[in-house]
């Protein structure tokens, strides 16, 4: 195989790829378009780590669309090869030629890096919409009686995971995924959580703010004081200690222990839960109006 041949072969297969990933993304824009208005959009809520579900439905797409298109120039190069199309290029300079295939190698390597990121993000996200996942399922057993769960509930701050409205309180539970080989201790001290044994520490400032406008947002709405417990979940973690008076730190399996974390402060009128309440039903649905304020 000569370079006429192998730079027409990728000609033919770099064109044919990219007609191809112009048709996907295509596809997938007016996709999302479609998706973008869903059915019954006054009775649909958001589920638990729902803006990671849609979050890996992108990523899903995209890299389906790399594989697709890594697999059509293959299959192009290949075919173009059998047809002999390095006609294309017969008396070009053998210096264009080199260029032209360097071109395309910087291509395939940008396109492989793309390939690589995107699997990358797509396991992050799985793990943490997993992680969420456990937790929502979670709370939605232990809630049942205590009040309601409400997920992916927007503040000027960020979003908070999870939120409990209920008679006895407001629980604003935040979802920390740390992947481990097994099941290790975390603890928190000086207002960061700490992995054991790999020594890893996550800061929980912004878990804390979100749960202080959060406070303060429910304040606004009701008119009086109102106190949000900030519960953090550290999935397949044991809790070594609760050293922090503002945090309770549970996993998915302890998470009953927040039923008990309250005191007489923290209890709602029924007219305060029943405001509470039907302002998050409006604001956590999944009307395009609500993806607008959660963004």
């Amino acid at each position: 195989m000569n370079i006429e041949a192998i730079s027409g072969s990728a000609t033919v297969a770099i064109a044919c790829t990219f007609v191809f990933l112009l048709a996907a993304k295509s596809w997938q824009l007016v996709a999302r378009t479609m998706s973008s208005h869903p059915n019954f959009p006054d009775a649909i809520m958001r589920e638990a780590a729902q803006r990671f579900r849609d979050e890996l439905e992108i990523l899903s797409r995209k890299q389906s669309s790399y594989l697709g298109a890594g697999l059509m120039f293959v299959f192009i190069f290949a075919v173009a090869n059998t047809f002999e199309v390095q006609r294309l290029f017969e008396g070009y300079p053998a210096w264009q030629l080199y260029l032209l295939l360097a071109t395309f190698a910087a291509a395939a390597v940008f396109a492989l890096y793309r390939l690589v990121r995107t699997i990358r993000e797509w396991r992050a996200v799985r793990f943490l919409r997993d992680a969420n996942i456990a937790v929502g399922h979670s709370l939605q057993r232990i809630a049942t009686g205590h009040g309601r769960v409400f997920h992916d509930v927007a503040t000027s701050a960020g979003i908070v995971d999870h939120v409990i409205v209920g008679p006895s309180g407001i629980y604003a539970v935040n979802v920390v995924a740390h992947r481990a080989m097994r099941r290790e201790s975390v603890r928190l001290s000086d207002h960061e959580l700490q992995f054991k044994p790999d020594g890893h520490a996550i800061p929980i400032e912004d878990i804390a703010a979100k749960t202080t406008k959060l406070q303060q947002e429910f304040h606004e709405l009701l008119r009086n004081s109102v106190r949000v417990r900030s519960v953090i979940a550290v999935p397949g973690w044991h809790a070594e200690s609760q050293s922090n008076e503002g945090h309770l730190i549970v996993n998915e399996r302890t998470l009953p222990m927040l039923r008990g974390w309250r005191d007489e402060a923290d209890y709602l009128m029924d007219e305060d839960v029943e405001s509470l309440q039907k302002h998050l039903t409006t604001t956590c649905k999944r009307s395009p109006l609500a993806r607008r304020k959660k963004k």
